[in-house]
């Protein structure tokens, strides 16, 4: 007993094999009539399914139905050729009553008039559409072909932003390579098409001279009748077999020929051709202008032109209608909401001032232009919700803490397109963004310009344009990254939390960082804090290494170096330092991941000890000229080191380290500090640089 699924399973190998039997076996007539209606009932299945199709990928398995149902074509031409020149002498009924049928309606009494009618039919579907929807397959496997290095370089951003995950970065990696294979496969499937159509022409003049002869001579019919009978049998038999072709190349020609778009073709077409009432009372003027000419067939314009207008009209008014706000439905009822109002204002008016009326600071704000509102509205499913979360719990993974929300509002003072972003009330980052375009981001190397606004993007500073989604695959196969408005804003608040984790780390996340701990160390977090460790003296220890481009994901270490040095200082810089040395293999790792041999800089002997002797006391500082002098020579030898590939990472000794650190960063921030003893005994190092080794 089969299965359902067995049997679904059965059915491809089935089908194949009854279609190659039609080449060998012979057929009655009935059964052609059955064929046939079967062929015709299959390709207005495919044809109705590629119209409610709204991504190609929908209908991947196209190419193989093509394939299929041009072998059916020409199986039922050959069984129907054998019947044709068996029985043609029988009468116009004996190769069934489809052909007889669709014989008769396409010659219509006159034999000319269908062989040049079957004529055109052919030459419609092989050169226009079937030859068109090929192109048109050819062009989109280009373009898929050469716009796969950016989409692919667009969901590795997205994969390391931890905007998405990677189960959808693998599912978005599939649909690029199954769009690339269908094109692919559409791009040769319509070939079959081409060639089936060359093969009606010549198996219906086959049909017709081979029926005459055969009919003239082994039949002894008269040339008139067998020229009558076999011309009828040919033509209905092509015509058979060419009106399924032509269904299903106009289906193809749909597939490929769509857009991506979340309507079916119906839907899209009615939205885009009768969006604007204007386009179609200018097209009714000028219909009813052809109309009035003399000799034009005046109700024919007419008629039309007044459809039109009334349809513009119709639309107008709905418009209308649905943008206008709305009222109460009678007078009582809005007497009442007049009255409500009142006393909703006359109880505010009357509380007393509380608590309530405090406005809090909140740690990270957002505030959008009233056209951004859709990204962030929960009932609409806001896509930036969804990569807001993805982000916290990306830099929570990164990081080792929880970021504290997001708080999100509208801010009508804003540009319609404009964000800001706010840390404590304090506006850190702005720019804007548009929902309905991409913005094409140039990492330096693009191929071509584009047409679209030039812009900068407020994440990095790159110059970049926002450009409609239709140039989206045009752009990234010129070598732009291209990233919808979403992910603009998205990316901007990701880099301004990591560049501002320091400050987001207050008191409260903390103390929900230890009583995290506390289920999985509660020995650990007992013993040592706050008995030992000081809440604010973590909290400053940990926003240092935070400061400084580290994690605090090793919590263990952290505590466990602190409980061991606490009792001998409470310096929060020798602390850190302490603390660092504890983490150094994490530091290595972090800052050379792999590399056993450091490649770094050094400072010059003689600048050590100048910077040695400023450092001593507590408010020592640098000499404007000495620190002028080193900022310039730090740059230059950070962007050498860039342009090597290689990170900016200085060696110096433990005293200097703070200083250093905290005097190079706010130029230069990706320049790293590390201190002699922070670099584990089983690397080795290699001075690739000095610093101050021109007399600074």
């Amino acid at each position: 007993m089969f299965s359902r699924l067995n049997l679904s399973s059965l059915a491809g190998p089935i089908l194949v094999l009854m279609v190659l039997t039609l080449f060998i076996l012979p057929l009655p007539a009935f059964m052609l009539d059955l064929f046939f209606t079967f062929n015709i009932a299959v390709s207005i299945i495919v044809l109705m399914v590629a119209i409610n199709t709204k991504k190609p990928l929908e209908f991947s398995a196209f190419p193989v139905v093509l394939l299929m149902t041009t072998l059916l074509r020409l199986a039922l031409n050959v069984a129907s050729t054998r019947v044709i020149l068996t029985n043609g002498h029988q009468g116009e009924a004996a190769a069934g009553k489809v052909i007889e049928a669709f014989g008769h309606f396409l010659i219509g009494g006159n034999i000319a008039i269908g062989i040049v009618v079957f004529i055109i039919l052919t030459v419609i579907n092989f050169v226009v559409i079937t030859k068109g929807a090929g192109r048109i397959a050819e062009v989109s496997a280009r373009f898929t072909l050469d716009a796969m290095p950016g989409k692919q370089m667009a969901i590795d951003a997205d994969l390391n932003a931890g905007l998405i995950k990677e189960d959808e970065a693998r599912e978005r990696r599939k649909i690029i390579s199954q769009e690339a294979d269908f094109f692919g496969s559409m791009d040769g499937a319509s070939k079959f098409v081409r060639g089936d159509a060359v093969a009606g022409i010549l198996i219906i003049v086959i049909n017709l001279v081979a029926g005459i002869i055969v009919g003239m001579l082994s039949h002894d019919m008269p040339f008139a009748v067998a020229g009558k009978t076999y011309t009828l049998l040919s033509i209905g038999d092509g015509l058979v077999a060419q009106i399924p072709g032509l269904i299903i190349s106009t289906a193809a020609g749909l597939v490929v020929s769509r857009v991506g778009d979340d309507r079916d073709l119906s839907e899209q077409v009615m939205s885009q051709m009768f969006a604007k009432p204007s386009t179609l009372y200018i097209t009714a003027a000028v219909i009813g202008v052809f109309g009035l000419i003399p000799n034009m067939p005046h109700i024919a314009f007419l008629l039309i032109a007044g459809s039109l207008a009334g349809l513009a009209w119709y639309l107008e008014r709905r418009a209308e209608e649905a943008s206008r706000p709305g009222r109460p439905l009678d007078p009582v009822a809005a007497q009442q909401q007049a009255q409500q109002a009142q006393q909703a204002a006359q109880e505010t008016q009357n509380a007393e001032v509380g608590w309530h009326d405090v406005g809090t600071v909140d740690p990270v704000g957002l505030e959008v232009g009233y056209r951004l509102i859709p990204l962030v509205d929960r009932n609409q499913d806001g896509e930036l919700l969804r990569r807001i979360r993805g982000i916290r719990k990306k830099i929570a993974q990164d990081l080792g803490f929880l970021v504290p929300p997001i708080h999100i509002r509208d801010n009508l003072e804003l540009k319609p397109n404009a964000y800001r972003i706010q840390l404590k009330g304090v506006d850190i980052g702005e720019g804007e963004a548009w929902p309905a375009q991409f913005l094409a981001i140039n990492p330096g190397r693009v191929m071509g310009p584009l047409p679209g606004t030039p812009t900068t993007d407020p994440t990095f500073g790159l110059p970049a344009i926002w450009i409609d989604a239709n140039l989206k695959e045009q752009a990234q196969s010129l070598g732009y990254t291209v990233v919808d408005a979403s992910t603009v804003v998205a990316t901007h608040i990701s880099n301004v939390l990591q560049s501002h984790s320091a400050e987001l780390l207050g008191r409260e996340e903390v103390q929900q960082l230890l009583d995290h701990l506390a289920k999985e160390w509660p020995k650990l977090v007992e013993d040592l804090v706050p008995k030992l460790v000081p809440i604010n003296v973590l909290q400053k220890v940990l926003q240092n290494l935070l400061d400084e481009g580290m994690h605090i994901r090793d919590m263990r270490t952290i505590l466990e170096t602190l409980g061991e040095h606490i009792t001998r200082t409470l310096d929060v810089d020798e602390l850190t330092s302490a603390t660092r040395v504890a983490l150094g293999r994490a530091i290595i790792h972090q800052l050379f991941p792999g590399e056993s041999e450091l490649q770094v800089l050094a400072l010059d002997p003689s600048l050590e000890q100048v910077l040695l002797q400023a450092s001593q006391g507590k408010g020592g500082g640098l000499e404007p000229g000495l620190a002028e002098t080193l900022l310039k020579q730090a740059g230059e030898l950070s962007e050498q080191m860039e342009n090597q590939g290689l990170n900016s990472v200085l060696v110096t000794p433990t005293q200097l380290r703070p200083l250093l650190s905290r005097f190079l960063r706010r130029s230069i921030p990706q320049f790293r500090v590390l201190a002699h003893g922070e670099i584990p005994d089983t690397k080795t190092i290699r001075i690739v640089g000095v610093l101050g080794s021109q007399g600074a």
